[in-house]
């Protein structure tokens, strides 16, 4: 069962974008978390000498999903600066040690085989590492030590805005009890090129990124394609199921009932250009009505 906690964050140089230093009552565990463009300016602190496991976080440009890579060492210094002169997606480090020199060579590698396990597992980020260790052979008590610390690291990630090894919640989305009120706009149009449209909204009966305000995640219960240039239309819809995040930046992943139905074409017509560069609402009815996206 999950059990209250509290976790210390010292900014040292007051500045939180620069470096934190992570603690908890009763852990023998130390985390620094350092942006990217200070690394120079902090790595030559003592901990960094030590062993420990390590997580660069960061995005690409052809990525939705954040972008990680997990890795471990004797000593950590070095394999940051071969990073940061190699690895141009990540803009924050955070690292992990024991307070009292406990971690050693079998215990790092250890965390660092079940991290990345846990990311393949949880699909929330697109993983750096080129490839997976082989589990260390541990003794059933340093494993279970090993396993606790592990879960210290979880425990902190979070709350650091790194949420990639947590298993993301769907919000189902029921249709049963429709709202009295035919003013809600309970259905999202989405912009789809031709391959994501294809690809994603035809064969994944899903669709993502979308970034969405909390106040709309209650009310959504249809998604429709607007199919960009050249066809310019609305072209099919779906009942949504269940809403999830995705990835680790705010955005969210609609999953459908079933296939995509067709509709319309609902053309561009005399609509502002620019009016479907992004996500738009409506309400089912009038898309159902609609025959050019002004009706909309």
């Amino acid at each position: 069962m999950p059990k209250p906690y509290t976790i210390r964050l010292f900014i040292l140089d007051g500045n939180p974008n620069s470096l934190k230093i992570i603690d908890k009552m009763n852990w023998t565990g130390i985390g620094l978390e350092v942006s990217r463009d200070s690394w120079s300016k902090h790595k030559n602190r003592k901990e960094f000498d030590q062993a420990g496991i390590y997580i660069l976080f960061g995005y690409a440009e052809d990525s939705d999903l954040p972008v990680v890579y997990i890795g471990q060492g004797d000593g950590i210094r070095t394999r940051i600066d071969s990073h940061d002169k190699n690895k141009d997606f990540w803009d924050k480090v955070l690292v992990f040690i024991s307070s009292n020199n406990g971690l050693n060579r079998a215990h790092i590698t250890w965390l660092e085989w079940s991290l990345i396990k846990k990311a393949q597992e949880i699909n929330r980020c697109k993983l750096d590492n080129n490839a997976t260790p082989n589990e260390p052979i541990l003794t059933e008590s340093e494993k279970a030590d090993t396993q606790e610390f592990l879960n210290e690291i979880l425990s902190i990630l979070p709350l650091v805005e790194i949420r990639v090894f947590e298993k993301a919640q769907k919000m189902h989305v029921s249709n049963d009890e429709q709202s009295k009120n035919k003013n809600i706009r309970d259905t999202i149009i989405v912009p789809a090129q031709e391959d994501g449209f294809k690809e994603v909204f035809l064969k994944q009966n899903s669709w993502y990124a979308i970034r969405l305000s909390a106040g709309k995640l209650k009310d959504i219960k249809y998604i429709a394609a607007y199919q960009t240039a050249p066809v310019s239309a609305i072209t099919h819809y779906a009942e949504v199921e269940s809403i999830e995040p995705y990835g680790d930046g705010g955005k969210y992943k609609i999953n459908f009932k079933g296939s995509a139905r067709k509709i319309g074409p609902i053309v561009f017509g005399n609509a502002k250009k620019g009016t479907l560069q992004g996500p738009r609402y409506t309400t089912f009815e009038k898309l159902q009505k609609a025959k050019e996206l002004n009706n909309l």
